[in-house]
């Protein structure tokens, strides 16, 4: 069926990704899955590519666009290509991550974070999951406590996609213990802040090459700088932008189903 949904824009992009696939990944793939985990390098190649950031601005070296169809076209073409691990990890970077940085960040986060995100320099991730706690949010009991002039998260995440790679990674903690859903608030934690630790790199039925792990905050002092949004408003961000990361994942589900129907 000749669909209708894409304009030139976009059927120009589509046509990027096919050749950085070509180019890029092909090669390596099974390697990659054999390991268990792309080359870091992989994701500088697709900054340079203009696969990432195609929604940040482009004062801070983005697409400009703010316009899903672009991250569709990105996640249809490795999962039609059988590389479902990277429509995972460059979706969770484009599609997940990018809305609460661009639309909750401050100028001076976005001045911080946004290019290294579009170059590949910056490879992200979010934190909801816990060993006790994941479809329903209000239940985590990572803690995030005031001291100061930073907060001192602990606590522990586990299915973090782009875990291992990750130098950025938004955590979602508990704020104010007692307040349940309104008590959560979005914290940046980034690489190198100590008591960030990576825990185990999770071996999964499938997409081997993604990166999943667990995360460790164990008394990891973060600035207040790296509030993202507003304190102890992380529920609502959450529900704001959770349905567009839902939408994704259908996106890639129908395109896996179709190749796998023009395979056989």
């Amino acid at each position: 069926m000749d669909r209708q949904l894409f304009e030139t824009d976009h059927l120009a992009f589509r046509d990027s990704v096919r050749t950085f696939i070509e180019r890029h990944v092909a090669k390596d793939y099974e390697r990659w899955e054999a390991e268990g985990m792309v080359d870091r390098l992989l994701w500088n190649r697709a900054g340079d590519g203009g696969l990432l950031g195609t929604s940040v601005p482009e004062e801070h070296g983005g697409g400009g666009v703010r316009d899903f169809r672009f991250n569709a076209v990105l996640v249809e073409e490795f999962a039609t290509a059988n590389m479902l691990s990277l429509s995972s990890g460059f979706g969770l970077h484009n599609d997940v991550v990018a809305p609460y940085l661009v639309d909750l960040g401050t100028p001076e986060q976005h001045a911080r974070w946004l290019p290294g995100f579009c170059s590949g320099d910056l490879v992200t991730a979010i934190a909801m999951t816990e060993p006790d706690a994941g479809s329903d949010l209000k239940g985590v009991r990572t803690t995030a406590r005031r001291d100061g002039d930073s907060y001192v998260v602990n606590g522990t995440k586990t299915f973090i996609t782009n875990g291992i790679h990750a130098g950025l990674v938004i955590v979602v903690a508990k704020t104010d213990p007692q307040a349940g859903a309104r008590g959560m608030s979005l914290l940046v934690v980034e690489r190198g802040m100590p008591g960030f630790e990576r825990g185990r790199r999770l071996s999964k039925a499938g997409m081997h090459a993604q990166d999943t792990a667990e995360l460790v905050f164990d008394n990891v002092r973060v600035p207040v700088e790296n509030l993202l949004g507003r304190e102890n408003g992380a529920f609502g961000h959450l529900m704001n932008n959770l349905p567009q990361e839902r939408l994704s994942i259908a996106v890639v589900a129908g395109a896996a189903a179709r190749a796998a129907l023009d395979w056989t």
